[in-house]
């Protein structure tokens, strides 16, 4: 259990088709930085630890006999990820570059965000914004 209280408790684990590709894209495209990448057969990724700030996703690849499947492979998006980022314009502009396809473009929202969605190339839905979940509970709304 981490001792500081500001680091996160909850790591989603993401199944990617092709996760060494998807490394890099989320890299290049959403400026995660890989800390750890756990090769294992055949071109595949058993486990991998990615950042953005203090936020951490876990990469691997599929694993039919645990039921793990890509989003891709589901043929929907079974489920979507939002991100803090202090810098949504600058976020929004990399990604668009990057050739990701973008949901809902960059706007203000009426709770007091800045953010966009977009989908990554095997359908997980991301959206990066200055909205942070609960901030209300604590009156710091728009925070």
């Amino acid at each position: 259990m981490p001792n500081d209280s500001a680091a996160p408790a909850l790591y989603p684990s993401l199944f990617y088709q092709d996760a060494p590709a998807m490394i890099d894209w989320l890299e290049r495209a959403f400026g995660f930085q890989r800390r750890l990448v756990v090769p294992g057969d055949d071109g595949a990724i058993r486990h991998s630890e990615l950042t953005l700030g203090q936020s951490v996703v876990m990469v691997c690849s599929p694993r039919p006999e645990l039921s793990w499947k890509s989003p891709k492979a589901l043929g929907a998006t079974h489920a979507g990820l939002c991100v803090y980022v202090s810098d949504p314009d600058a976020h929004y502009a990399r990604a668009v570059a990057a050739g990701a396809e973008v949901l809902f473009p960059l706007k203000d929202s009426s709770y007091g965000s800045r953010d966009y969605t977009a989908r990554d190339p095997e359908g997980v839905s991301w959206t990066f914004g200055t909205y942070i979940p609960g901030a209300y509970w604590h009156g710091r709304e728009g925070a």
